[in-house]
């Protein structure tokens, strides 16, 4: 399965896109609003099907009929959805898990409905038929297989994209095989620190535009609300955050071509996002940890390359990579410390880097971790 993503082209057609999102807006907004009273109740959530059925006995009656305007089919996806977070916050919970419940979304914060097989088809040249208007995308590229899935969305600015899913399988990318494998240590100082000196500096990309951001942020809380002036400044301020998040975007894309363009394997640790978030908060959310791994794997599969991680309790920092001794006085502070037992002074990130290395060697999926005793690292 292929996904393509195209922006639809900006004209007055695209206000009917925007009242259907508004649509389905209202519509997830009632279904919670009746999960909610139904689970104080009983004790227990409506089921998928019983809720279509009351959609479709609300919309005989004069207050809901406007909602026969929206497609069947993606009122149908919304209750999907619904049904979904419910079924995973009970299984959660059931796990002793904490894990909250759908919420209530506002009309500008809703931002997206699907059409499976009806209600679109996608014609030749750069046009996409949604019900009965004709609207026209920017085709950056063709479109393989057979169409399955339509997804509309729209993005703080107002823009309308479209998602198309296919069912083409994209071939797997014959790379010439290097034969070397490196460990990573993801860093705040630096974004990648390896253990064969590879290292990849942090481009923090929302620390260099912050000026603009705050000067972009007093200009929207000096301005009245409701007004014409408000909704300017919200769009310049908004445009700005979509620029910091193309930015991060293409560098995690070009960094997982280039790491495995030049390895065969590649080792990591599995990170702690949430510990990481609440002792560095905003720097964490903009170097994007998990957004990278994500990209990284996907490349990684249709080139052949091995992504290993080891476990994410695994002392890499304060394990010595000579002698194995664990230094328990480490603090985050000390970016570099000497090893009491054999005397090697270590740089943090460096040593974590082999320490993954060295791990990833002996570790395989559902055994414990250990250090790999072959030999030092290459």
């Amino acid at each position: 399965m292929k996904t393509y993503k195209f922006k639809l082209y900006s004209n007055h057609g695209n206000r009917e896109l925007h009242k259907t999102i508004d649509g389905h807006a209202e519509v997830w907004n009632h279904c919670v609003a009746l999960q909610r009273r139904y689970y104080g109740i009983y004790g227990k959530y409506i089921s998928k099907f019983r809720l279509i059925n009351h959609i479709s006995k609300l919309k005989r009656l004069p207050k809901y009929a406007h909602w026969n305007q929206l497609p069947s089919q993606s009122i149908q996806d919304v209750v999907s959805r619904i049904d979904k977070g419910y079924r995973a916050m009970f299984e959660a919970r059931a796990q002793g898990k904490a894990w909250g419940r759908p919420r209530f979304k506002p009309r500008r914060k809703y931002k997206s409905f699907t059409l499976l097989q009806a209600g679109w088809q996608l014609l030749p040249g750069n046009c996409i038929k949604i019900g009965k208007r004709i609207y026209q995308y920017f085709k950056s590229r063709d479109v393989f297989g057979n169409p399955k899935r339509c997804t509309i969305k729209r993005d703080a600015i107002g823009d309308v994209y479209i998602c198309i899913l296919t069912d083409y399988e994209e071939p797997d990318l014959n790379r010439v095989m290097t034969g070397k494998i490196a460990g990573f240590d993801f860093g705040l100082k630096r974004y990648l620190t390896g253990h064969n000196g590879h290292d990849i500096d942090s481009p923090e990309f929302f620390k260099r535009s912050l000026n603009a951001i705050k000067r972009a942020n007093r200009a929207h809380s000096r301005t009245k609300k409701k007004s014409n002036n408000r909704e300017r400044t919200r769009l310049d301020l908004a445009r700005k955050h979509r620029k910091i998040e193309r930015q991060r975007e293409d560098f995690h894309w070009k960094l997982a071509h280039q790491l495995t363009d030049a390895y065969d394997e590649i080792r990591l640790e599995d990170l702690n996002l949430q510990g990481m978030k609440a002792l560095w908060g905003r720097k964490v959310s903009d170097l994007g940890f998990a957004d990278f791994v994500k990209k990284l794997v996907y490349i990684a599969k249709r080139k052949g390359v091995k992504i290993k991680f080891i476990d994410k309790w695994y002392p890499t920092s304060k394990t010595c990579s000579v002698c194995d001794a664990i230094n328990e006085a480490l603090n985050l502070r000390d970016r570099t410390w000497q090893c009491n037992d054999c005397g090697t002074v270590h740089d943090r990130d460096r040593n974590a880097a082999i320490n993954i290395y060295r791990v990833g060697a002996s570790t395989h999926e559902g055994e414990d971790v250990s250090p790999d005793s072959s030999g030092n690292p290459c």
